[in-house]
């Protein structure tokens, strides 16, 4: 059996956008997200980093270049939820992402892991807000 590896963690996701502002402002603008880095790499890329302000896994914003990506956009992990943002506070961040304009696919629900709801960004991206039980 192989020793385990210690020390190693996932920093960062990739997330495909359309356009860096329109990811920075969701991501910051409606969502609340820390900008981390915005670091003009030249040819019109960018190194763009926003993290949720409690912490967690960085997303690194990526404008998707070919058509390949471009299809990509909003359905990265083939149709169901891709990303989990956790609260302390499920009724706090849902009103202040109701009165953003953030979509929601459904009620809040409770379930025996915690109360939940899946809500997308305006990429087609499937989030759940979640608060554990």
């Amino acid at each position: 059996m192989a020793e385990a590896v210690r020390g190693q963690r996932i920093s960062a996701l990739s997330l495909l956008v359309p356009d860096y502002e329109s990811g920075i402002g969701f991501y910051v603008g409606k969502l609340g997200f820390d900008l981390l880095e915005d670091t003009d790499m030249g040819g019109g890329k960018r190194w763009v980093r926003v993290r949720p302000r409690g912490g967690g896994v960085d997303l690194l914003l990526a404008r998707a270049a070919t058509g390949e990506q471009r299809a990509a956009i909003g359905n990265q992990a083939g149709g169901r939820v891709f990303l989990f943002l956790e609260t302390d506070d499920f009724d706090r961040d849902h009103a202040a992402y109701v009165n953003a304009g953030v979509t929601f696919l459904e009620a809040p629900r409770s379930e025996p892991y915690g109360k939940v709801v899946v809500m997308q960004d305006p990429f087609g991206t499937k989030w759940d807000l979640i608060q554990p039980a």
